[in-house]
């Protein structure tokens, strides 16, 4: 009896042949609505107080025509350009997250924020159409989330997958962007194994390096690739071999799972965020602003507000109450007290409200005393939250989130929520191109059509004036 292809060469075969005329509509629909929604997540980061500092040191490591950083007027090598960009749209935590994958599972992740980025740079590069991206995208998508699925990840285990699944499945999409063979594509995984890492330590800490893992992983990606394209080898099977990625970096993998329904279904990120923070947080501020919009609570009514989460939320990077004094956006983006608090007080969260002036508020101060978590709920409940406010006036409101807005299977947002979500981003991290924002959103809607992304990223170039790009 043949004896089957082992997953890493299942994964390569994947990977390199998959047409965009083997997408089915839904598939290609949700890598469009992936793309725009990472795209809005690296407009905002523009906003981010830290960028002009990365950017100035991704253009230190050379000089390059190969890609774009939109919006910022500035070209760098594929690899760096790819870096940049991911750095942007993990600035906020906005981009999208969770892994879908074969038989139902999910898993913690944030695929997007990488494979965007070396889409975008690797198209550029090779003139690729809005079909070659679209394919790309789907496969490098579907490769990353069926790893996290497969590698039995936990999010309070100290890793951080986005530097690890990432790097793994963008390297596949950029093999195949890059033209390389099966055997110079598995070559590059095998480079990329050499450079999988990643801390939640980053976050613990409140450190503005939690956004590199996933800026990490798409410079690995196409630098993996191209030196594999170059002649350079890698293990033999940096997937389930000895000390490959399952031995090295999971405790309870299941590789078998990734090569389930290979072909048939397409996975990647399931969640589309509707607010600025960690989705382990989104339960409880969700819970917040229905107590506001739905209880009819008023914030200067308020006694006391009781959060009910896990014991395993409470006790991991979000449970921690927030210090006053903080003006580190990465403190606030991973605090559910924080978070909860500013949905009380402005009805939502969003980039703006992670600024230091805003994080400075006197109003968010009081409402932060007014707040208190418990870790009441069963730790099955992941993403379930309880909120029961106490009144002056003696009364008690109650509401109950058991799963937060933006998951696309049972909670979706709609179109003119995602329309709206990549307005805002883009007006707030690039002011100047807010009037850009239709012309982007139907670029990626008709993507398809296009021969190249000139025109897509053309509407981020700030030197055009809109009625020449429309004209």
């Amino acid at each position: 009896m043949e004896s089957p292809l082992p997953l890493v060469d299942r994964l390569v075969d994947h990977a390199l042949t998959v047409d965009y005329r083997d997408l089915d509509a839904q598939t290609v629909s949700r890598v469009k609505t992936r793309l725009l929604d990472t795209l809005g997540a690296m407009a905002a980061g523009h906003g981010a107080p830290d960028t002009a500092a990365v950017l100035r040191v991704a253009a230190a490591w050379g000089e390059g025509n190969d890609a774009a950083v939109p919006g910022a007027g500035l070209r760098l090598p594929a690899a760096s350009a790819a870096f940049a960009n991911a750095v942007l749209a993990r600035s906020f935590d906005f981009e999208p997250v969770e892994a879908d994958g074969p038989g139902g599972k999910r898993a913690a992740a944030h695929i997007s924020g990488t494979t965007v980025p070396v889409a975008l740079a690797l198209a550029e590069l090779t003139g690729a159409s809005g079909r070659d991206l679209l394919a790309a995208l789907a496969v490098g998508d579907d490769v990353t989330a069926r790893l996290a699925v497969a590698s039995g990840f936990d999010v309070y285990s100290g890793q951080d997958n986005t530097g690890t699944v990432n790097a793994l499945g963008a390297t596949l999409m950029a093999a195949r962007m890059l033209g390389l063979d099966a055997a110079a594509a598995k070559h590059a995984l095998g480079i990329a194994a050499n450079q999988l890492g990643g801390t939640v330590a980053n976050i613990f800490d409140a450190a503005s390096a939690f956004k590199l893992p996933i800026a990490f992983a798409a410079r690995t990606a196409i630098a993996s690739a191209q030196l594999a394209a170059a002649g350079l080898t890698g293990p033999n099977d940096p997937l389930e071999g000895r000390h490959g990625f399952f031995d090295m970096y999971c405790t309870d993998p299941q590789p078998g799972l990734a090569g389930e329904e290979l072909g048939v279904r397409f996975f990647g990120d399931t969640t589309i965020k509707p607010w600025s923070c960690c989705r382990a947080a989104q339960p409880s501020l969700e819970a917040c602003i229905r107590l506001v919009t739905e209880e009819g609570v008023k914030v200067e009514d308020i006694d006391k507000v009781q959060l009910h989460v896990t014991p395993r939320t409470l006790n991991g990077f979000v449970g921690a109450r927030f210090d006053p004094v903080e003006r580190r956006a990465v403190a606030g983006l991973f605090s559910i007290h924080f978070t909860a608090a500013t949905a009380l007080l402005h009805g939502t969260v969003r980039p703006e409200h992670l600024l230091p002036e805003a994080m400075a508020d006197p109003r968010l101060a009081v409402l932060l005393e007014r707040i208190e978590l418990t870790g009441s709920l069963d730790n099955g409940e992941r993403l379930t939250a309880e909120a029961t406010a106490m009144l002056r006036d003696g009364s008690i409101r109650h509401v109950r989130v058991e799963t937060p807005a933006g998951d696309h299977v049972s909670t979706p947002l709609g179109s003119s929520a995602l329309r709206e979500k990549f307005t805002l981003n883009l007006a707030f991290g690039l002011p100047g191109l807010a009037d850009r924002a239709a012309l982007v959103i139907d670029g990626v809607q008709t993507l398809e059509t296009a021969g190249s992304l000139d025109g897509l990223l053309r509407a981020f170039d700030p030197k055009p004036t809109l009625s020449t790009l429309i004209s």
